[in-house]
């Protein structure tokens, strides 16, 4: 028999399996504090419940999270990330507004949320956010945070100076916060269209374009667009 050579795991990769873990488990976590939100409310669930739908001890949900609206974070911020990962792969020279719309197109859609199910937990959630002030307060924190890292991408690219990055930041943002809420209060699905935010979002994103100088076409991704200025000179 061949002697095996043991492959010793380095603090970086016994670190990275564990960082994995965590996540893997906070996202379990998430999804079924959703489901559980979205079937019987937020008053009605208990992190007992929601450890127990997620397979974990009582002890591991408190050791993610200090309370039970804080446990769909992860889910809301994964779902801000995957829009975020696709604006950061869109070829340099695009315009903004096309680069956020097309990034809308693509991560709004029933696939990259998750399927049927995970779109019931995502609007029972929205929904929950409206009645539960701990709730809603967790959904614009990760609206805020997105706001926050999407101000610094548009200045990395050199797009627009501080005041008009926050601006457009500001305005992207809440147009998707906005086109997913309205999404979320449907009660019907709107005939012949899919029910998903997706266009919805590119209606909010054309609805905040105006006025905005950094969504009216001038910056693009990488930088201001051939013949102007991220400063309007």
């Amino acid at each position: 028999m061949a002697a095996r050579t043991l492959v010793p795991v380095t603090a970086s990769r016994a670190d990275s399996l564990t960082a994995r873990r965590k996540a893997a488990t906070e996202l379990d976590i998430a999804r079924a504090a959703a489901g559980l939100f979205a079937r019987q409310g937020v008053e009605a669930t208990t992190a007992e419940q929601i450890a127990a739908e997620a397979g974990v001890a009582v002890r591991t949900f408190y050791r993610y999270f200090r309370a039970k609206q804080d446990a769909v974070r992860p889910l809301l911020a994964a779902g801000a990330a995957g829009w975020s990962a696709l604006l950061d792969a869109t070829a340099p020279g695009t315009p903004l507004p096309d680069a956020f719309a097309d990034a809308a197109r693509a991560a709004l859609v029933g696939e990259r949320l998750g399927g049927p199910e995970a779109l019931a937990h995502l609007r029972g959630l929205l929904r929950a956010a409206r009645e539960d002030s701990t709730l809603r307060a967790v959904w614009y924190q990760v609206i805020h945070e997105s706001e926050d890292r999407l101000r610094d991408r548009i200045l990395a690219w050199g797009a627009a100076d501080d005041l008009e990055a926050r601006l457009t930041a500001a305005a992207a943002i809440h147009a998707l916060r906005i086109a997913v809420e309205a999404w979320a209060d449907r009660e019907e699905p709107v005939p012949g269209e899919p029910d998903v935010p997706a266009d919805l979002a590119v209606r909010c994103l054309a609805e905040f374009a105006d006025g905005i100088r950094g969504l009216d076409g001038t910056a693009v991704v990488g930088g201001a667009a051939e013949g102007t200025a991220a400063d309007g000179a």
